[in-house]
Order: C-alpha cells, then structure tokens, then sequence
C-alpha cells in the first residue's frame, strides 16, 4: 500500500484497521534515530551508500517514496522522534525493531531506548523492543526494564529457551515458515508469547493463530483482518 517505514505508511496501516505498527531503527553517521531497514540507502531512496556513513541531514534530503509509486514521491526518511509523535498522535502502539549497523550496537540500543523514553507518554502503553542483535536487547533490559521485550530469529535456534532467559525477554518474533504446530506449542507451552513474521496470506494468518501464535506481523494488514478479526 505504501513504501515501507514511512510516515505514510503508518498512516495506511492505521487506515486499514492495524492497532499496532512494526518498524526499523539505526543511526545516522551523526549519531541521529532514523527509521530505516536496510544497512544501504540505495533499495528504497534516490540515495546510495551506507546509513551510518551519511548525516541524519543528507538523508532527510533523499526521496524515500518513489521507487515504491510516483504518488509518494517527496515522501523522506523519518526520524524516530516524528513517528512516536504520528503514532501517538494517531493511536498506534510501536514494535521497534533496533537494528545496528556492525560495531554499533550498544551505542544504537542507548540513542534509541533514551529517544522514546524522551518521547512516548509513560501514561501510554510501553512500545515492545525488538533485535536480532542480544546486546540491543540487554541494554533495553538495562535501561527500561519494564518494557516488553522480544528478541528476532529467522529460525528457531537449538537452545532458544535459555537465549530468551538470558536476555529476560517473554517475546519470540519468528520468521513464521519456520514454525509449525509442533514448534509453536511447544514455545507457547513454556509460556512465551509468539509473534510471525511476515504473514501475507490469510489462510496462513489462521492457522498460525489457531497454533496459538499470538500476533501476525504483515504487509497486508486489511487481508489479514478480514479473516481474524
């Protein structure tokens, strides 16, 4: 519906009934919350090179709308503090991804936790904090111990119990073809909510939720309500 981690893709998602919206974070060069999923410009802006060889300026210059459809041209990178301020204006809670350049990862987690502690509304639900990264996850224990916490797997790793006890997360956000009935169970038996990630197909959407997998992380958020919600 829209290009991906940007303003006005949120605003759809809202739009199309989602109460909840999932996003990437990484710093600028100068040390600035950006909201941005790949390590490399060149995928959704007019711009090319890494993100954390280039100032939070330059990038707010780039056209991060038109490769996706002429109708978002102009659309920019957003900054972590304008879209806690779209969603809270809005009503959407945030799942947030840390998402570190190599090397960066403790210095990330810290800009990141202290922005949305300056920023979201501790009346508000807590946002979720997610990685892939474990020391993103331990500096968000660290720093605001309260809020739910999920760690990022692409598959379901031999001895995730004790990775997720480690890291006191009670979150598992799992590339959701990896999972099957059998996984599931035995993940939410142990007493650890389960998230899928990224579910476009709505037969899918059901019997992952009839498995017991608590949230459905996808594109398509209109498809998918229409058969669960």
């Amino acid at each position: 519906m829209a290009p991906e981690n940007t303003l006005a893709g949120f605003r759809l998602a809202k739009s199309a009934g989602a109460s909840w919206v999932e996003f990437d974070t990484q710093l600028s060069a100068d040390k600035r919350c950006i909201v941005f999923h790949d390590d490399k410009l060149d995928r959704t802006t007019d711009g090319s090179g890494s993100v954390d060889d280039m100032s939070y300026q330059a990038i707010r210059r780039l056209d991060a709308g038109t490769w996706f459809d002429p109708a978002f041209a102009g659309e920019t990178v957003p900054s972590l503090k304008e879209t806690l301020a779209l969603l809270r204006d809005c009503g959407l809670h945030p799942d947030i991804e840390i998402k570190p350049a190599e090397g960066r990862e403790t210095e990330t987690a810290r800009a990141v936790i202290h922005e949305i502690i300056a920023q979201w509304p501790a009346s508000a639900p807590p946002p979720l904090i997610t990685s892939i990264k474990p020391e993103c996850l331990r500096i968000a224990h660290e720093l605001a111990p309260e809020w739910p916490r999920g760690l990022v797997c692409f598959r379901v790793p031999r001895n995730w119990q004790a990775l997720l006890n480690s890291l006191a997360c009670d979150i598992f956000i799992c590339k959701h073809s990896m999972l099957s009935r059998r996984r599931v169970e035995e993940i939410t038996g142990a007493g650890y909510r389960l998230m899928a990630f990224t579910v476009n197909q709505p037969r899918r959407a059901v019997t992952l939720l009839s498995w017991g997998v608590s949230t459905i992380i996808t594109d398509g958020p209109e498809d998918i309500l229409a058969v669960t919600a």
